[in-house]
């Protein structure tokens, strides 16, 4: 789509085609309509794989199968469809009938459905878990508080008379940096301490690895939190200056400290990953007792992942090896295991 709108940008420039020139019969707000037809799909598409990784950390580290995994599943594929349906929400302050603004306001509410589908299942799957406080856990739940506040403020941006108001303020930045940063960082971050032990056959250092995560998670609220004041106080975006008497030099100072701690924080995993590449303790095979399949070989994985191919019979499969095993080693020497019938999943 932007290839495209791009092509007909530079057939207006180099050509003389009028796709977006008034004065040939050209809309310039064509431009707008094919740019976020194709940018807020793309916030989509940054966030979903963090969805993945929260949906595989928390219930390895609360003990527990994954709440509503079907629900999760299809919320997905109910996010990526509605997410092709929402883009004019950016353009609601463009000269647009007002049924149109409301079909994207709608819209934009409905996307909100699925989405809280997946935050209910994994406050669901932590709910009476056997919780284990280890650092992937403690950036995948800042990963859904921090993405629950970035939802709540996007409810009231889709009110478009709300957004006549906030539209190009700091509020929209601080709106979508809890969505993306809050969301897509953090939840890469639990990824990084979550698989890190498989990728290079070490852990990293919890102690470091916390203290990370709580001067990031510090830092981005410093950051980015007190921006919604600011947008509320009336401060555009995309500025470099702004007057003395505007009043906004307290929430830019908070924000510019936070920034730095956010940097801080970010640089320490950096030296915890370091720090555990050189002499870091060895994770073992399964260190996390995880539930998926890549547990099942060794860390760091082998060109072949697997001597034997493993059998697949649920989501779990390690939790079921790790069951046949036990079963195993408890049933009296010389007894015969009854066969178990394999089914794909």
């Amino acid at each position: 789509v932007i290839a495209g709108a791009v092509t007909l940008l530079l057939t207006d420039r180099h050509f003389g085609t009028g796709f977006f020139d008034q004065s040939q019969g050209g809309d310039p707000l064509l431009w707008q309509h094919l740019f976020w037809f194709f940018g807020h799909p793309e916030v989509y598409i940054m966030i979903l794989p963090a969805f993945g990784i929260i949906s595989e950390v928390i219930p390895v580290f609360a003990r527990k199968p994954i709440f509503g995994y079907k629900a999760i599943a299809g919320a997905t594929a109910a996010i990526a469809f509605l997410a092709l349906l929402v883009w004019a929400h950016h353009m609601f302050t463009t000269p647009t009938a007002t049924v149109v603004l409301a079909f994207f306001m709608l819209s934009s509410f409905a996307i909100a459905v699925p989405t809280g589908i997946k935050i209910f299942n994994w406050l669901a799957t932590l709910w009476r878990g056997t919780i284990m406080f280890r650092t992937p856990l403690y950036f995948a739940a800042a990963f859904i508080g921090l993405f629950v506040i970035g939802g709540i403020s996007g409810i009231q941006m889709a009110v478009f008379p709300v957004d006549w108001q906030l539209h190009d303020t700091y509020f929209i930045v601080a709106h979508l940096h809890y969505v993306l940063f809050g969301g897509s960082v953090f939840g890469i971050f639990a990824g990084l301490y979550y698989w890190f032990p498989k990728m290079t056959g070490r852990l990293l250092s919890e102690g470091i690895g916390k203290l990370s995560f709580w001067v990031m998670f510090v830092g981005f609220n410093l950051t980015f939190l007190i921006q919604h004041s600011a947008g509320l106080s009336g401060m555009p975006r995309r500025i470099y200056w702004y007057p003395e008497e505007a009043g906004w030099e307290v929430f830019n100072l908070i924000s510019t400290i936070g920034s730095f701690m956010l940097g801080i924080g970010v640089m320490i995993t950096l030296v915890n990953v370091s720090l555990s590449l050189r002499g870091g303790k060895r994770a073992g095979n399964d260190p996390w007792k995880g539930n998926t399949l890549e547990w099942f070989t060794q860390s760091p994985p082998p060109e072949n992942n697997f001597d034997v191919v493993p059998r697949v019979i649920s989501v779990e499969p390690m939790k079921d090896i790790r069951r046949e095993i036990l079963e195993r080693e408890a049933r009296p020497a010389g007894s015969v295991a009854q066969p178990v019938a394999s089914r794909a999943t």
